[in-house]
This record gives C-alpha cells, structure tokens and sequence, in this order.
C-alpha cells in the first residue's frame, strides 16, 4: 500500500537543538488506489512517534506539492529547501 522512512543522524548542537540529534523523514509514498484513507498520515504517525521516542527534538523533510498539505496538517512549517516540525 504505502512505505515511508526516517533517517537519524547528528548535527553541530544549537540552542534550539541542544543534542544536535536530528530525524529526516523520506521516501513517503501511497499507491494512487490507496490515497485519501488515511496510510500517509498513520505512517507519519508511526515515524514521529519513532523520533519522540529516541528523544529527537527535530524532524526535518523535503514535500512534494501533493504532500505539502498532509505535512501543513501535521505541523510541518516551511523552511527554505523542506519543512521541518518545531
């Protein structure tokens, strides 16, 4: 139906970002006959709740136009080149 990924990795520390632990979602996908019921937004679900529970503060991504608005939904704000979830 759908598959989705999360990638972990460390950057400098900031005051924002005090361990510099940082979690990048990617590879978001639903096959067309399964959209608009609920798989994209269950799997982002699953790899939030993965990051908060490694203790991971930042969760970063790069949207599509199409998923743009499920990202928005979620709390994803814009930044420059992807969004990132405060």
């Amino acid at each position: 139906m759908g598959a989705g990924g999360v990638s972990y990795f460390r950057v400098m520390p900031t005051c924002h970002n005090p361990t510099g632990r940082k979690a990048y979602v990617m590879n978001m996908y639903v096959r067309p006959e399964y959209r608009r019921q609920g798989i994209a937004a269950r799997m982002l679900d699953l790899l939030v709740a993965d990051a908060r529970a490694r203790g991971i503060c930042c969760i970063g991504l790069e949207a599509t136009d199409a998923g743009r608005p499920l990202y928005e939904k979620y709390g994803f704000v814009p930044m420059t080149h992807e969004m990132e979830l405060p």
